[in-house]
């Protein structure tokens, strides 16, 4: 299951439940997403051909992020850009959650370990604002 948070038809994050069966290559995130995300799935022996991606210049505003829980639970609050708070949801072991826009705030349960994976370079603690 994707749960798609939204506040006023924009996407805040999508919740990708560890249970997801991943049968054919689907995208996560909509083509016109800032990071794209999404499950590849190919049969045994396909090979995709040896390939470098072009030196596209892309401008980016923002950061997204992707955190797949490893070990453990959290809850995670998402707010929209006015830090308004729209959702509480409960993180387990093995789902991913894709922040494409406002704030979030984790909550750890049990001892979690979560992979975390954004775009860089990384400028800092100074690119964070906390309210």
């Amino acid at each position: 299951m994707i749960e798609h948070i939204m506040f006023n038809g924009q996407p805040l994050c999508y919740i990708v439940r560890a249970q997801l069966p991943s049968e054919k290559t689907e995208f996560l995130t909509p083509p016109e997403a800032n990071l794209q995300v999404g499950y590849i799935v190919h049969p045994a022996g396909y090979e995709i051909p040896r390939h470098v991606h072009q030196p596209i210049k892309r401008n980016i505003v923002g950061t997204c992020e992707v955190l797949i829980v490893r070990k453990g639970r959290c809850e995670v609050d998402i707010y929209n850009g006015e830090r308004q708070h729209i959702a509480t949801r409960e993180l387990c072991e093995g789902d991913i959650i894709i922040i494409v826009a406002g704030g979030h705030g984790f909550r750890m349960l049990e001892d979690t370990v979560l992979l975390e994976i954004k775009q860089g370079p990384y400028p800092g603690p100074e690119e964070k604002e906390q309210f």
